[in-house]
């Protein structure tokens, strides 16, 4: 019987993602990396079996924009393990225009907190089965811009906004999956399932992909050593397997030090957190399982 540890990571393929499953996998873990790109993929199965080449790759392909996507790979990932040990939720997208994808949510909302949302949901059965097991999902300081939060606008909102609002609203997807975080652990409390999030810090690799001259100053700001993604890939891989973070539920820790951080204040009452679960179980709906609420 494969005795390994079993890790699902979604956004893997690039960035501090990719510098994450490079790390995990030299734990010796058995990896499930959710994906787009079947090149990147392939691209990434050849770097793990450079670095260690005993480490088994699963890979399980879907547009994390298109929750009918995310369905179906968690129940693609659920029929092929006996168990999960940790859930890496990790892919993000930081859009400077707003775009609608085809079920009708904007692109930012369902990549950054509706696919974490639902795929978690959607595993939460086999992964609280698991237990001891792990919850990881990244965040954002940048919660701290969010401004205000209101769960029933904030999930449905698809309004045109401009490059310089673009942050504002990444923040609140941000914050959003702060209060997922905390929300989840209150729910999961007691049966050995450590939920924790996460912000990575400045990261310069995928650095405002849609921004002009983004990939040059990305190169220079590499040369200088600011915004070292190896940062963000540490305290993903710190979560995900240092005991010391086992019996966490409900933090949320910066990159470098792994200090404590406060959710903003405006996303921090259980009042609030409790609202934006029930009105995203609500909106996803056609997705539940049915212990998920």
């Amino acid at each position: 019987m494969d005795t390994r540890p079993v890790i699902v990571m979604t956004g893997a393929t690039n960035g501090l993602g990719r510098l994450a499953a490079l790390d995990l996998a030299r734990t010796g873990a058995r990896l499930g990396i959710v994906a787009r790109s079947r090149h990147k993929a392939d691209t990434l199965r050849q770097e793990i079996e450079q670095v260690a080449p005993e480490t088994p790759v699963d890979v399980f392909f879907a547009d994390l924009s298109l929750l009918t996507d995310v369905r179906r790979s968690a129940e693609q990932i659920d029929a092929h393990y006996p168990r999960i040990d940790v859930l890496i939720n990790n892919a993000g997208l930081h859009a400077f225009s707003q775009r609608v994808t085809s079920e009708g949510f904007a692109e930012m909302t369902a990549v950054n907190y509706l696919a974490p949302w639902a795929l978690t949901n959607a595993l939460r059965d086999k992964i609280t089965a698991s237990a001891p097991a792990r919850i990881v999902t990244v965040a954002s300081r940048a919660s701290l811009r969010a401004g205000i939060i209101d769960p029933l606008k904030d999930l449905t909102d698809t309004a045109d906004f401009t490059r310089r609002e673009s942050s504002l609203l990444y923040g609140r997807t941000k914050l959003m999956d702060i209060m997922f975080t905390q929300e989840l652990g209150r729910r999961l409390e007691g049966t050995g399932v450590a939920v924790t999030c996460l912000c990575p810090g400045f990261n310069a690799t995928g650095l405002g992909r849609e921004l002009p001259l983004a990939e040059t100053l990305e190169k220079v700001l590499t040369r200088l050593n600011i915004g070292n993604p190896q940062h963000g890939a540490d305290i993903i891989v710190k979560l995900a397997t240092d005991p010391a973070f086992a019996g966490i539920t409900g933090g949320y820790f910066a990159a470098k030090t792994a200090r404590p951080l406060e959710c903003p204040e405006i996303g921090r009452s259980e009042t609030i957190q409790r609202a934006l679960w029930d009105a995203t179980a609500e909106l996803l709906h056609d997705i539940r399982r049915p212990n998920s609420t």
